[in-house]
């Protein structure tokens, strides 16, 4: 236990009963119930039994064999390394570390003074919300604070299986959680004011909205979006478009996707943008078929391509510019 948690004399009483009973399981690697009974005379074999069979539930321990006369029980070493006192710590004092001082808790110290005043590790345990047997909420924050530090930026693009990795705690929910979070961030981040550039009348005013506007694109590592910026009679953006997201070819960006969007916002004419998630900007063969083939039924309905802009975290390349 860490003084922090100042457990009550009650919680202390309970440790003190749940230690011998954990510690006698914890020293054998298979047994059956009774060599346990024994060894914890003269605690009550009932409460033994269930010390016994909530690890089973929890999957530390396995039922090995199971017959009238006894059954056998042996260690799940699939899970790690079981530690008794970090499992007592987290079933009798949590892993919303219920025991603690307020000021020490992250939900609690985001209530009194704000998201801005917590670690990134306190963060992160919010997200994750709760832990697993022998791995804390706050443990699971610290731990990816402590593998991302430093480069933070990389987490939006960490997978489901290199979390749990880092810390086991990271299950399916709180992966969803995690990066929910950051998207939702994204977004927020992205109406926050309004862009530096909202005329584009240039290659350079393009490039620098679309870098701005579409940040997220030049950190994704995993996949292409296409995306179209809609603009009036006098340049000025009127909103943004995700036409296709996946491999960019001729018959995913298919003019139709295309128009539709800028005709229902009236536009004028529209810039073109996606991404490279190899990091490298430079535009492929493809890149330019698609460019053309947009151009050319602008041309017919009357909605000029004013560039296409490939983002990558290496720069940014205008096809217009590319082109002559």
């Amino acid at each position: 236990m860490t003084a922090a948690k100042q457990p009550t004399d009650s919680a202390t009483r309970r440790y003190q009963r749940y230690l011998p009973v954990i510690e006698s399981v914890s020293a054998r690697d298979g047994f059956p119930i009774d060599v346990v009974h024994r060894a914890c005379d003269p605690e009550k074999r009932g409460f033994v039994t269930r010390v016994v069979n909530e690890l089973v539930g929890q999957g530390w321990l396995l039922r090995e064999s199971e017959t009238a006369d006894q059954t056998l029980y042996r260690w799940n070493t699939g899970l790690g390394e079981f530690s008794p006192t970090r499992w007592l710590d987290e079933k009798l004092f949590g892993n919303q570390v219920k025991l603690a001082p307020q000021e020490d808790r992250p939900r609690e110290r985001l209530l009194a003074w704000g998201a801005e005043s917590l670690r990134t590790a306190e963060l992160l345990a919010i997200l994750v919300r709760s832990g697993r047997p022998g791995e804390s909420a706050m443990m699971a924050g610290e731990h990816l604070a402590n593998e991302f530090a430093g480069k933070l930026d990389r987490l939006p693009t960490a997978g489901r299986g290199e979390l749990k990795s880092i810390s086991p705690a990271v299950e399916k929910t709180a992966y969803c959680q995690i990066m929910a979070g950051i998207e939702l961030g994204r977004r927020i981040a992205a109406l926050a004011g309004p862009p530096k550039t909202s005329k584009i009348c240039s290659t350079a005013e393009a490039a620098e909205f679309c870098r701005r506007h579409f940040a997220r694109l030049v950190s994704d590592q995993r996949r292409e979006e296409f995306h179209i910026v809609t603009l009036d009679t006098k340049n000025q953006v009127i909103d943004t478009h995700c036409i296709t997201v996946g491999t960019l070819d001729a018959s995913l960006v298919h003019p139709r996707e295309v128009f539709r969007a800028a005709i229902k916002d009236a536009a004028q004419s529209i810039v073109l943008v996606h991404n490279h998630p190899s990091g490298d900007p430079t535009p492929s063969p493809e890149d330019f078929a698609v460019t053309r083939r947009l151009e050319s039924a602008g041309d017919t309905i009357g909605i000029g391509v004013l560039d296409h802009i490939v983002l990558g975290r290496q720069g940014h390349v205008s096809i217009r510019q590319a082109e002559n």
